[in-house]
């Protein structure tokens, strides 16, 4: 029978601390049973046997008097020098049956003893204040009471022992955690300056811990400046590329708006302005903002001036949860939430945006009542450069088809994800663009 998982602890603090303790918990009961208990069983039945003896001497001493009073004589000649105290006739509160508490291991070995080595043994209490034990034993002179002390059938404080080795193991344990919290605190570090990295964020880390951790961590600023490097190369080159364009579609614009008015004039004049958005599309998709720096942002100002600048069709429907500033990169989740505004304008008369504060992570939601996207296509149309209509054709007043991989790409890099649905509400596309907190 297997184990559900949700029982074990998922973070690795809780796991390290599993398997530190589990074994330390595991060794302590089986000493417990195997030593305290068989030890100061062994003890006290030892002991007991010691004080049997002892009354086994008074037993014979009784028998052998003539009577009553004889007996009483002989006894009391030797019941103090054994610290043994003898009632004869046996008084009115002597037990007439074992009286021992449930968890007292070493009371029932002591009855288990008495009963096995001292004949006529009526009962025996192990429960009278003052640690005292009191024994009824049947004579032929009648039954007779003996009190004696515990402390001389068992252990005097076996308690001390658990105590000490409860103090001590958890002593070991808070000193192996604090050393095991040492190990795990490097890879903690670098756990999270990874998920930072993915969210775009490029934060302070040094590699600390063990030879393999460090291994670790210098692998990872290894490959954070690569890519880093990488996007820094990319970016100057496509901005180099950027450039070098627009010079020539600004010279043949400025050619074009010198020519006299006309059909032909005015579509030239179009395509060029197409080919000057076409270009910034592509280099908006290849750069990602990734070098944008990020900070905390009030998001909700943030969308409200995309929706000032989108005109009246778009609103800002609803906030739920604590509106409070998000850590991220503001021009690029402005670009993504544009991206997916304009996409919408172009199919659909009313669009609304949502915002949903959660815990961990940022909802912005754009739902429109245009026809949307089927269900079997959604996962296409995040593909860059996928234009699913012939009137998403550049040509007739479509895109180039990178805003929502733009919109996606920004997403990801924020350690969230664009996805798309039905709108229940208006009826036509949902785009749920969510960004870690």
């Amino acid at each position: 029978m297997s184990i559900p998982k949700r029982l074990f602890p998922r973070g690795l603090y809780g796991r390290a601390a599993l398997i530190l303790l589990v074994p330390v918990v595991t060794m302590q009961l089986v000493f417990s049973i195997e030593f305290i208990q068989r030890h100061y069983e062994g003890v006290t039945r030892q002991m007991t046997q010691g004080v049997a003896l002892d009354l086994g001497f008074l037993l014979a001493e009784i028998d052998a008097a003539a009577s009553l009073s004889d007996a009483r004589e002989r006894v009391a000649k030797v019941s103090q020098a054994l610290e043994i105290e003898v009632l004869l006739p046996a008084g009115p509160d002597a037990p007439v049956d074992d009286k021992l508490l449930l968890f007292d291991l070493s009371g029932q070995a002591m009855v288990e003893t008495l009963r096995d080595l001292v004949p006529g043994l009526v009962a025996t209490d192990v429960t009278r204040e003052r640690r005292m034990v009191s024994v009824r034993i049947g004579t032929r002179h009648g039954d007779v009471e003996a009190r004696l002390a515990r402390r001389r059938m068992s252990a005097t404080n076996p308690h001390q022992l658990l105590v000490l080795m409860i103090f001590t193991s958890v002593l070991m344990t808070v000193i192996a955690f604090w050393f095991l919290r040492n190990q795990l605190r490097p890879i903690t570090k670098l756990a999270q300056a990874a998920e930072d990295f993915g969210k775009g964020r490029t934060v302070a880390y040094r590699p600390r811990g063990a030879l393999e951790v460090r291994a670790a961590g210098r692998a990872f600023l290894d490959m954070r400046g690569r890519i880093e490097r990488h996007i820094e190369q990319r970016t100057l080159v496509l901005s180099g590329v950027s450039h070098d364009l627009r010079t020539p579609m600004t010279r043949l614009q400025l050619g074009l708006t010198l020519l006299p008015e006309s059909p032909e004039t005015a579509a030239l004049l179009a395509d060029v302005a197409q080919m000057e958005r076409m270009v910034e599309e592509f280099l908006a998709f290849v750069r990602g903002d990734a070098m944008e720096g990020s900070s905390s942002t009030d998001v909700e100002a943030l969308v409200k001036g995309v929706v000032a600048r989108a005109g009246p069709a778009v609103s800002l429907f609803n906030i739920k949860g604590t509106a409070q500033p998000v850590e991220m990169r503001p021009e690029a989740v402005t670009r993504a939430v544009e991206n997916l505004v304009a996409n919408a304008q172009r199919f659909a008369d009313r669009i609304e945006i949502n915002l949903d504060y959660r815990e961990g992570s940022l909802l912005i939601c754009v739902e429109d009542d245009g026809p949307g996207i089927p269900e079997d296509l959604r996962e296409v149309a995040l593909r860059p450069f996928t234009r699913l209509q012939e009137a998403r054709d550049p040509n007739h007043g479509g895109g180039v088809g990178l805003g929502l991989s733009i919109a996606s790409d920004i997403a990801l890099s924020h350690g969230g994800a664009l996805r798309l649905s039905q709108s229940d509400r208006l009826g036509g596309l949902r785009a749920d663009l969510t960004i870690a907190r």
